[in-house]
């Protein structure tokens, strides 16, 4: 047997037994509230016929992309893509990353420069906290979606700004909590402090818009938001990321983006199934469509059955239900498991201790019965524990 550092099984140890260990665990036939699959593209015939027709098309019979984008991976689907993406969002320029993670990391280690401070909601995604970490420049969260302990931390460190540049961090849908900030004051605050606004909008892309484009669409304040990072791997159904912004962002993101420059490029086959999905919601918002009833029946539901107080308030696709305790919150996961349902338990350390919660991820698949069956098995069990 291999010998192992005693930090590492110390470590798992702890884990263990805090009733937060991982382990991954194959996928089940049970009723789907806990993927990001929100509009059950991934499961589309259409659009895997559709990538296969396009890539015949092109003349891309590769399995991989061979290289990077700057020495052999950037085959003309790319360009087809990101030309799309742009014109679809309504923004100047494009450019794909391999995940939402590597488009978050390659984001801040390169683009806040030293001296430059960062302001960043407390609640943000790891990705985001991860790539500040990496940068040169200071760093400081505010308050969960608290735009007056925010302009109290710019008025605070405004006298200092000089010729450095602020940026403001969000994310227009929260990845535990499924809120939403208030975006159109964000960007109001950014521009009265002269700031850049970065906006994640990984749970709101396919899900917000008229077609999907994304909240910040949805408010019209493209023009306003200096840099959008939207995933595929939720809604769309597929894989990968994008950086939406200026094409002067783009191009120093390409010269400097070390998560983008360092690594094998997205296989054709993976940006092709982007381009599919994204026209699939050009001709077709049915799903979302359906997606936003279900989201109205289950708060609906949630109101019928006196939840409220046990819920965090939200109109997206995620509805998180709070039990604390990772022992308390993994048991009665499991109970619905027993009847069917397949709904995540969140544990701390991944939220604070004592927000653990049941995140329930909606989707336009999800029937009526289905929606109400959950909900009233989770009222008895709440009433049980």
């Amino acid at each position: 047997m291999q010998r192992s550092p005693l930090k590492l099984a110390k470590r798992l140890e702890n884990r263990i037994l805090s009733n937060s260990f991982r382990s991954l665990r194959s996928q089940s036939n049970l009723i789907d509230f806990s993927s990001n699959d929100y509009l059950g593209l991934s499961q589309s015939a259409k659009i895997y016929d559709a990538t296969h027709n396009l890539l015949s098309e092109l003349d891309l019979k590769l399995n991989g992309a061979s290289g990077s984008r700057l020495l052999s991976g950037n085959h003309i689907v790319y360009d087809l893509t990101e030309e799309m993406l742009a014109a679809f969002h309504e923004v100047e320029a494009a450019l794909i990353f391999n995940s939402g993670y590597d488009a978050n990391i390659g984001f801040f280690s390169a683009v806040p420069q030293r001296g430059d401070t960062i302001f960043y909601d407390e609640l943000s995604h790891a990705s985001i906290r991860d790539g500040i970490q990496m940068s040169n420049a200071r760093a400081f969260k505010f308050g969960h979606n608290d735009l007056a302990n925010l302009r109290s931390l710019l008025i605070r460190h405004s006298e200092n700004k000089e010729e450095a540049d602020f940026y403001i961090v969000t994310e227009s849908v929260f990845s535990m909590d499924g809120d939403i900030p208030d975006l159109e004051n964000l960007a109001s605050l950014s521009e009265e402090f002269g700031c850049f606004l970065i906006v994640d909008e990984a749970h709101a892309t396919g899900v917000f818009g008229e077609n999907g484009e994304g909240l910040v669409h949805q408010l019209k304040l493209q023009n306003k938001v200096f840099a959008q990072i939207n995933t595929f791997g939720k809604a769309m159904g597929c894989h990968g990321a994008v950086i939406l912004g200026s094409k002067t962002l783009r191009d120093f993101l390409i010269n400097f983006s070390r998560s983008f420059i360092y690594t094998t490029a997205l296989s054709p086959h993976s940006v092709a199934t982007i381009y599919c999905a994204y026209e699939r919601l050009k001709d077709d918002i049915s799903e979302i469509e359906q997606l936003k009833k279900n989201i109205q029946i289950f708060r609906d539901e949630i109101v019928k059955l006196d939840l409220q107080s046990n819920f965090v308030e939200s109109h997206s696709a995620i509805q998180s239900c709070i039990i604390p305790g990772n022992e308390m919150v993994k048991k009665v996961s499991d109970h619905l498991k027993l009847q069917g349902f397949d709904v995540k338990p969140i544990l701390s350390p991944t939220v604070p201790e004592g927000k653990e919660r049941l995140r329930f991820c909606l989707h336009s698949y999800n029937s009526t019965e289905e929606i109400c069956s959950i909900l009233n098995l989770l009222g008895n069990f709440a009433k049980a524990f």
